[in-house]
């Protein structure tokens, strides 16, 4: 009976052991932090095995000084990784730490065409703007500076367009989409602390509030240049063109605007048929 006791506790340690690392892994796409990952895991069951060993004690005590040591470097690399788990946690959004979006924030094909037209209009115009989107983060007001002005509007290139006109109060914030959904203009992003010497307030949102949040993405058109950029996990990828954004928000996204065209063609195309085929 004891041994069975022992057995079982150590059969759920050993599977949650399991869960755990197989969540991290999932978590993790840059291949220097999944070799750091990988190294820290395997000198925490190093020091799990020596303390097993009782005829050990220095040993054990080296390693565990090791580990003590790892994990405090670790804290200090991972600062902005840790206080998004964190936060994510604190707020319940467990959904998220799963990786798990829900339906609302899946887009169309379509959201990605009026994204990149929208883009491409404001930047031959040189109209500054600046466009979250929401891929599975489940952005929330406390998440930002100011949430800005809800709006909770059906997304178009034209309401983009009008949203981000100069006279009007608020194309110096940002706009949040969720799925096909303007959710909000006005935002104002958390900054972020890097290049800021050559990024200029719209870059550095973007970079701020795409550094917290892994699972959405910012589109931003330079007021001075008209230049196009993207920022994706405290990544910035300017100058872009109008089909290269197209070509990003759609991996992205996971919308392809040629089979949605093709799509659509090849229905009228049937639906042309049709009415051929029934005339008499």
């Amino acid at each position: 009976m004891f041994w069975g006791v022992i057995g079982s506790r150590l059969l759920i340690d050993i599977l949650l052991a399991i869960g755990v690392g197989v969540l991290l892994f999932s978590r993790i796409n840059e291949p220097r932090t999944l070799w750091l990952l990988r190294g820290y895991l395997l000198l925490v069951s190093l020091a799990w095995f020596v303390q097993r060993l009782e005829n050990l004690p220095l040993t054990s005590k080296l390693v565990d000084a090791l580990v003590l040591a790892c994990s405090l470097s670790l804290a200090i690399l991972w600062q902005g990784e840790l206080r998004r788990l964190m936060e994510l946690l604190g707020t319940g959004r467990l959904a998220v730490l799963l990786g798990n979006p829900q339906n609302k924030f899946k887009a169309a094909a379509s959201t990605v065409a009026q994204l990149t037209e929208a883009a491409g209009r404001l930047s031959q115009s040189r109209r500054g703007a600046l466009v979250v989107v929401d891929t599975g983060s489940d952005l929330r007001p406390e998440d930002f500076l100011y949430p800005g002005i809800p709006l909770d509007a059906q997304l178009s290139s034209e309401l983009l367009l009008n949203l981000f006109a100069s006279d009007t109060p608020l194309h110096d914030g940002a706009v949040l989409i969720k799925g096909n959904r303007i959710v909000s203009a006005g935002v104002i992003l958390p900054l972020s602390r890097q290049g800021i010497s050559r990024y200029g307030t719209r870059h550095l949102a973007a970079l701020g509030i795409t550094e917290r949040f892994d699972r959405c993405i910012c589109v931003v058109v330079s007021e001075e240049t008209g230049t196009l950029s993207l920022a994706n996990q405290g990544k910035l990828e300017r100058p872009i063109t109008s089909s290269r954004l197209g070509d990003l928000l759609t991996e992205f996204l996971g919308g392809s605007i040629v089979s949605s065209a093709s799509k659509t063609s090849s229905q009228k195309q049937s639906s042309s048929s049709r009415q051929e085929t029934n005339s008499p």
